[in-house]
């Protein structure tokens, strides 16, 4: 599994410390003797998909240096009710002053994580693969892609920059009779260095799909707020016409409830927006060992 940019996780990190705790915890101060060591369990209330131990681990660190976290369910691991994620050990107070924002890392990341997890098991058994969206919280980018693939999911494009999309909102530009126009367009973004995919959205399967497929060097055709038998439709038409190429993925409107059944159209890829601005932290707790 891709690892963390730690650049861009570590201006995070230092924005939740300034935002949260901005030099100062009064509270643990006139409670804890200086000094005072101890031991604390981070705990999960809910079944979940880890995600964000690393991060915990950093956090913990700009606190206290002396602050140690051993990790018991690594990044990726499924977790149980009540199962102890990972203890912390050093300076008490420290330790206190960095739980909130240890845990809102936690809980967010796990939420995605097993939220996506969800997506993953529900099309088991067939050849879809879960992809998340660019749809995520302004600066968590980094992190809510790296929660995606703890929870066995793939990700899409990071930024605008990694790949040429041609959504409704481009091919509109190119009015009717649009497939020579787009062939052209294709040919330049095979050009451009760092793209990793031509992708190109349809909203419909005989009057653009057809012309679309016709196009060389598209990888893949985004199928957005199709019902499952015009999904059914589009594979058929593109194994008559070109094979098992360009990639299919349905897009829009995906939920728990219709996922499977979108799979089992024969689509290659589904992307879901809900995996990331839907996901609902998690219940994880700190509990201080008397």
């Amino acid at each position: 599994m891709k690892s963390l940019d730690n650049e861009r996780v570590n201006k995070l990190i230092d924005m939740a410390i300034e935002e949260d705790y901005g030099g100062r915890d009064p509270s643990s101060e006139l409670m804890i003797p200086a000094g005072a060591k101890g031991k604390s369990y981070i705990i999960t209330r809910e079944e979940i998909v880890v995600s964000g131990m690393y991060v915990a681990r950093e956090v913990l660190k700009r606190y206290d240096a002396k602050l140690k976290l051993k990790i018991l369910k690594r990044d990726g691991q499924r977790a149980n009710v009540a199962d102890r994620l990972g203890v912390i050990e050093g300076p008490i107070r420290p330790m206190l002053s960095a739980e909130r924002v240890v845990l809102n890392f936690l809980q967010r990341m796990c939420g995605i994580a097993t939220m996506t997890y969800k997506y993953v098991h529900a099309v088991r058994g067939t050849q879809a693969k879960i992809y998340d969206t660019r749809k995520t919280i302004p600066g968590w980018r980094e992190l809510e892609k790296y929660a995606v693939r703890c929870g066995k999911g793939h990700n899409h494009r990071f930024s605008l920059r990694e790949a040429v999309m041609f959504k409704d909102n481009h091919i509109v530009q190119l009015g009717k009779n649009f497939e020579p126009r787009l062939r052209t367009l294709v040919g330049k973004a095979r050009t451009i260095e760092g793209v990793k995919f031509v992708c190109v959205e349809v909203d419909h399967v005989d009057d653009q799909l057809n012309h679309v497929l016709k196009v060389p060097g598209i990888d893949v055709v985004l199928l957005d707020n199709m019902g499952q038998w015009q999904y059914k439709h589009a594979v058929a038409m593109r194994n008559k016409m070109c094979g098992d190429k360009p990639l299919l993925e349905a897009s829009g409107g995906i939920t728990l409830n219709n996922v499977r059944g979108i799979a089992l159209c024969g689509v290659d890829r589904i992307s879901v927006g809900a995996i990331t601005h839907s996901a609902m932290s998690v219940d994880i707790g700190l509990d201080r060992e008397f």
